[in-house]
Protein backbone atom coordinates (compact mmCIF):
# COMPACT_ATOMS: atom_id res chain seq x y z
CA UNK A 1 0.00 0.00 0.00
CA UNK A 2 1.27 3.41 -0.49
CA UNK A 3 1.94 5.56 2.21
CA UNK A 4 -0.76 8.05 3.03
CA UNK A 5 -0.36 11.76 3.08
CA UNK A 6 -0.14 13.76 6.32
CA UNK A 7 -3.51 15.07 6.21
CA UNK A 8 -5.10 11.76 5.87
CA UNK A 9 -3.37 10.51 8.91
CA UNK A 10 -4.55 13.63 10.37
CA UNK A 11 -7.94 13.48 9.52
CA UNK A 12 -8.28 9.70 10.64
CA UNK A 13 -6.99 10.37 13.62
CA UNK A 14 -9.99 12.53 14.90
CA UNK A 15 -12.24 10.73 17.17
CA UNK A 16 -15.80 12.37 17.61
CA UNK A 17 -17.99 11.04 20.23
CA UNK A 18 -21.39 11.67 20.63
CA UNK A 19 -21.35 14.25 23.08
CA UNK A 20 -19.11 16.42 20.73
CA UNK A 21 -21.18 15.82 17.95
CA UNK A 22 -24.13 16.93 19.84
CA UNK A 23 -22.35 20.08 20.67
CA UNK A 24 -21.50 21.22 17.43
CA UNK A 25 -24.80 20.53 15.85
CA UNK A 26 -26.30 22.58 19.26
CA UNK A 27 -23.65 25.83 17.74
CA UNK A 28 -24.56 25.21 14.40
CA UNK A 29 -28.32 25.43 15.21
CA UNK A 30 -27.55 28.09 17.75
CA UNK A 31 -26.14 30.63 15.47
CA UNK A 32 -28.97 29.58 12.82
CA UNK A 33 -31.82 30.38 15.02
CA UNK A 34 -30.09 33.97 16.47
CA UNK A 35 -28.38 35.43 13.24
CA UNK A 36 -31.68 37.02 12.02
CA UNK A 37 -32.05 38.18 15.41
CA UNK A 38 -28.76 39.57 15.43
CA UNK A 39 -29.16 41.36 11.70
CA UNK A 40 -32.56 42.69 12.81
CA UNK A 41 -31.08 44.27 16.23
CA UNK A 42 -28.17 45.87 14.42
CA UNK A 43 -30.67 47.33 11.72
CA UNK A 44 -32.72 48.61 14.21
CA UNK A 45 -29.51 50.40 16.36
CA UNK A 46 -28.87 51.88 13.43
CA UNK A 47 -32.05 53.41 12.44
CA UNK A 48 -32.64 54.69 15.91
CA UNK A 49 -28.63 56.31 15.29
CA UNK A 50 -30.34 57.98 12.07
CA UNK A 51 -33.95 58.73 14.29
CA UNK A 52 -31.34 60.89 16.66
CA UNK A 53 -29.59 62.58 14.15
CA UNK A 54 -32.57 63.41 12.93
CA UNK A 55 -34.28 64.68 16.28
CA UNK A 56 -31.14 66.30 17.42
CA UNK A 57 -31.09 68.66 13.63
CA UNK A 58 -34.72 69.14 14.05
CA UNK A 59 -34.61 70.56 17.22
CA UNK A 60 -31.59 72.64 16.40
CA UNK A 61 -33.89 74.31 13.68
CA UNK A 62 -36.65 74.77 16.01
CA UNK A 63 -33.92 76.55 18.31
CA UNK A 64 -33.12 78.99 15.12
CA UNK A 65 -36.80 79.45 14.35
CA UNK A 66 -37.46 80.23 17.74
CA UNK A 67 -34.45 83.05 18.05
CA UNK A 68 -35.53 84.37 14.50
CA UNK A 69 -39.08 84.51 15.94
CA UNK A 70 -38.00 86.35 18.98
CA UNK A 71 -36.00 88.76 17.05
CA UNK A 72 -38.61 89.79 14.33
CA UNK A 73 -40.49 90.77 18.01
CA UNK A 74 -38.07 93.18 18.31
CA UNK A 75 -39.28 96.55 17.07
CA UNK A 76 -35.94 97.73 16.84
CA UNK A 77 -34.59 94.63 14.15
CA UNK A 78 -37.18 95.47 11.98
CA UNK A 79 -36.52 99.31 11.62
CA UNK A 80 -32.73 97.98 11.23
CA UNK A 81 -33.75 95.79 8.59
CA UNK A 82 -36.09 98.62 6.67
CA UNK A 83 -33.41 100.90 6.81
CA UNK A 84 -30.78 98.46 5.64
CA UNK A 85 -32.51 96.61 3.01
CA UNK A 86 -35.42 99.24 1.83
CA UNK A 87 -33.47 102.38 2.83
CA UNK A 88 -36.45 103.21 4.72
CA UNK A 89 -35.83 106.67 6.91
CA UNK A 90 -38.39 108.05 9.34
CA UNK A 91 -40.38 111.28 8.49
CA UNK A 92 -37.91 113.92 8.58
CA UNK A 93 -34.44 111.71 8.31
CA UNK A 94 -32.77 112.34 4.62
CA UNK A 95 -31.09 109.61 2.68
CA UNK A 96 -28.04 109.66 1.48
CA UNK A 97 -26.55 107.29 -1.20
CA UNK A 98 -22.72 107.89 -1.71
CA UNK A 99 -21.73 105.98 -4.37
CA UNK A 100 -17.76 105.95 -4.83
CA UNK A 101 -15.72 106.37 -8.04
CA UNK A 102 -13.75 103.19 -7.81
CA UNK A 103 -17.23 101.32 -7.61
CA UNK A 104 -18.96 102.76 -10.53
CA UNK A 105 -21.44 101.12 -11.84
CA UNK A 106 -21.12 98.57 -15.02
CA UNK A 107 -23.30 96.56 -17.29
CA UNK A 108 -23.26 92.95 -17.66
CA UNK A 109 -20.88 93.33 -19.93
CA UNK A 110 -18.52 95.66 -18.27
CA UNK A 111 -19.11 98.70 -19.84
CA UNK A 112 -19.57 101.70 -17.38
CA UNK A 113 -23.26 103.69 -17.36
CA UNK A 114 -23.36 107.19 -18.23
CA UNK A 115 -23.75 109.32 -15.46
CA UNK A 116 -25.59 111.83 -17.79
CA UNK A 117 -29.39 112.08 -18.02
CA UNK A 118 -30.69 110.31 -22.01
CA UNK A 119 -33.94 110.64 -22.88
CA UNK A 120 -35.43 108.71 -26.11
CA UNK A 121 -36.94 110.88 -29.20
CA UNK A 122 -39.46 108.35 -29.97
CA UNK A 123 -43.19 108.64 -28.32
CA UNK A 124 -43.57 105.49 -27.25
CA UNK A 125 -47.29 105.55 -26.98
CA UNK A 126 -47.61 106.71 -30.50
CA UNK A 127 -45.24 103.63 -31.24
CA UNK A 128 -47.86 101.63 -29.22
CA UNK A 129 -50.58 102.81 -30.87
CA UNK A 130 -49.64 102.86 -34.38
CA UNK A 131 -48.33 99.14 -34.54
CA UNK A 132 -51.79 97.94 -32.86
CA UNK A 133 -53.91 99.80 -35.32
CA UNK A 134 -51.55 98.65 -38.46
CA UNK A 135 -52.26 95.09 -36.37
CA UNK A 136 -55.81 95.31 -36.53
CA UNK A 137 -56.89 96.97 -39.12
CA UNK A 138 -55.24 95.22 -41.84
CA UNK A 139 -56.16 91.99 -44.13
CA UNK A 140 -52.11 91.74 -45.16
CA UNK A 141 -50.50 88.27 -44.21
CA UNK A 142 -47.96 89.14 -41.15
CA UNK A 143 -45.14 88.65 -43.17
CA UNK A 144 -46.04 91.76 -45.68
CA UNK A 145 -47.00 94.14 -42.68
CA UNK A 146 -44.52 97.05 -42.26
CA UNK A 147 -43.53 98.48 -39.54
CA UNK A 148 -44.92 102.33 -39.95
CA UNK A 149 -42.24 105.21 -39.75
CA UNK A 150 -42.69 107.19 -36.73
CA UNK A 151 -41.43 110.84 -36.41
CA UNK A 152 -38.41 111.02 -34.24
CA UNK A 153 -37.73 106.86 -35.00
CA UNK A 154 -34.69 105.58 -37.30
CA UNK A 155 -36.46 103.52 -40.10
CA UNK A 156 -35.00 99.39 -39.63
CA UNK A 157 -31.65 99.29 -41.22
CA UNK A 158 -30.27 102.88 -41.31
CA UNK A 159 -28.29 104.00 -38.15
CA UNK A 160 -29.44 106.56 -36.11
CA UNK A 161 -28.23 110.41 -36.55
CA UNK A 162 -25.64 111.25 -34.17
CA UNK A 163 -26.44 114.29 -31.97
CA UNK A 164 -24.08 116.86 -30.30
CA UNK A 165 -24.81 118.53 -27.24
CA UNK A 166 -25.72 122.17 -27.43
CA UNK A 167 -22.40 123.91 -26.80
CA UNK A 168 -22.73 125.50 -23.16
CA UNK A 169 -20.98 128.56 -23.92
CA UNK A 170 -23.53 129.87 -25.78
Amino acid sequence: MPAEAPSGQWLRSIRLSGFAITALVLIVMFIVVLAPSLRILVEQRQQIATLQSQIAATKTAVGDLTNQKARWSDPKYIEALARERLDYVFPGEFSYLITDAADAPTTANGQPISDKLQSTQVDWVKSLLSSVFTAGLTDAPADKIVAPIIIGQTPPGQAPPVQTPPDQNQ
